[in-house]
């Protein structure tokens, strides 16, 4: 909906062909830094207007941006929200099409000034450690900074893991008034030593007391859950406020999503894309099968050279427990998806995964591959039986998918999983 601007856009980009890439490299930094200050003065440093509530993490960042969303509208909060899920502005919501979770900084500014024309008193901002690199949270005035947890996540992009929970860290550096924390964090003395007039944690202990009744499942949502009641309880939201806005959230679109046409079987959809949120989903699901029922797992890895690491992990992880595996194409890029998909197996076929094997005994599982995205979801789909569950990761509710050249082909999981389902189900007897 909000485009950068058009002039300022074309200016940059003659900018980066003009300039050579080595001194282009060596003057980032100072472009980055430039260019959010600039997008804050052009338009009006629409922040300071509002409380900007940045929460950042290697997992759970889009469920919690959206879950505090819900409750603070539930308590008659005017909000607007920035993530991977989508944006929203009051009641007004359309989706995040820019394979991007963090915008740009004219574009995140205009956004801010929409919210704060609107009326919006809040704004829930997903801050990603690309976005705090590129410095995009420059000319934002963060009211509170929300730590969901790290674990390792971008390592080639920031070249290591620690110079990726740095990244993380500035947005504790820059916010002064309210840090709220998972106490549970094995890192947690490293963000809880910067300053801030407030200080919350929260942790496990915490969801007895909390007693709710929830629809999403997963004890990593209950993490999410609770940060999002701590945010909420800092802004005088009262407890009852809070459990009835989560109570009415039956699902987060693409994470943790059970699809339901009437089939004899359960199907997911996840966004799970680094190997501990796949290992958490899977065996999550895989504890939840009824007897003789199997696990049909469907999924990728990214390409464009991002996290190549991953793609070994998947492959161990999936063959932990996995019954029926499919590899398929997700967002290769510039990448032969072909190549991607032979450093997932690579694992499956070889090392830590045969030694599993052979330690447990009876442990057995079926490997094949379907390049075509949209086949493979109708491929796992057939071969689902009663007390199956079907599992594809990779893209959530993402609605592109990135190719060669550039090119966005629009996509969705959910919508071909339930068009799949519908063709299938007149089949199934």
């Amino acid at each position: 909906m909000f485009t950068e601007n058009k002039k300022l856009e074309k200016l940059l980009n003659l900018g980066r062909k003009i300039i050579p890439r080595r001194l282009f490299r060596a003057a980032q930094p100072l472009y980055h830094w430039g260019l959010a200050w600039v997008g804050a003065l052009l338009y009006g440093f629409p922040s300071n207007a509002m409380k900007v509530i940045g929460v950042t993490g290697t997992k759970g960042k889009s469920t919690t941006v959206f879950l505090i969303s819900k409750i603070l509208e539930e308590a008659g909060l005017p909000v607007a929200a920035i993530g991977s899920l989508g944006y929203k502005i009051k009641d007004k919501e359309w989706p995040n099409n820019l394979k991007m979770t963090m915008p740009g900084r004219f574009r995140m500014q205009r956004f801010l000034r929409e919210a704060k024309r609107a009326g919006a008193k809040f704004v829930v901002l997903e801050v990603t450690s690309e976005g705090i690199k590129q410095k995009r949270h420059l000319g934002i005035k963060f009211d509170s900074a929300v730590l969901t947890n790290i674990y390792p996540e971008h390592l080639e992009s920031h070249g290591s893991f620690e110079k990726y929970v740095q990244a993380k860290e500035k947005l504790f550096k820059a916010t002064k008034h309210t840090h709220i924390l998972n106490e549970d964090e094995p890192l947690l003395e490293r963000f809880k030593k910067f300053k801030s007039n407030k200080k919350i944690l929260y942790g496990w202990h915490d969801w007895v007391k909390l007693n709710l009744n929830t629809a999403l499942e997963g004890d990593f949502n209950k993490y999410n859950i609770l940060a999002a009641v701590a945010v909420a309880e800092n802004y005088g939201v009262k407890i009852e406020s809070i459990r009835q806005a989560l109570e009415k959230v039956l699902v987060v679109p693409g994470r943790m999503e059970f699809i339901n046409s009437g089939q004899p079987f359960k199907v997911v959809v996840d966004y799970a894309h680094t190997p501990d949120s796949l290992e958490m989903v899977y065996s999550y699901l895989k504890s939840k099968l009824p007897v003789g029922g199997k696990l049909i797992a469907v999924l990728g890895a990214c390409g464009g050279g991002r996290d190549k690491w991953k793609r070994p992990e998947f492959g161990r992880i999936v063959a932990k427990y996995g019954d029926e595996i499919i590899l398929t194409n997700e967002d290769p890029y510039d990448e032969d998806p072909e190549a991607i998909i032979k450093e997932i197996a690579v694992d499956i076929s070889q090392g830590s995964t045969r030694h599993f094997l052979q330690k447990v005994p009876g442990r057995t599982f079926k490997l094949q591959t379907i390049l075509d995205r949209r086949e493979a979801i109708a491929h796992a789909l057939q071969l689902a039986g009663p007390n199956d569950t079907v599992i594809i990761t990779g893209k959530g509710s993402e609605t592109s998918l990135a190719v060669s050249g550039g090119q966005k082909i629009p996509w969705s999981d959910r919508r071909v999983v339930r068009d799949s389902l519908q063709r299938l189900l007149p089949k199934i007897p």
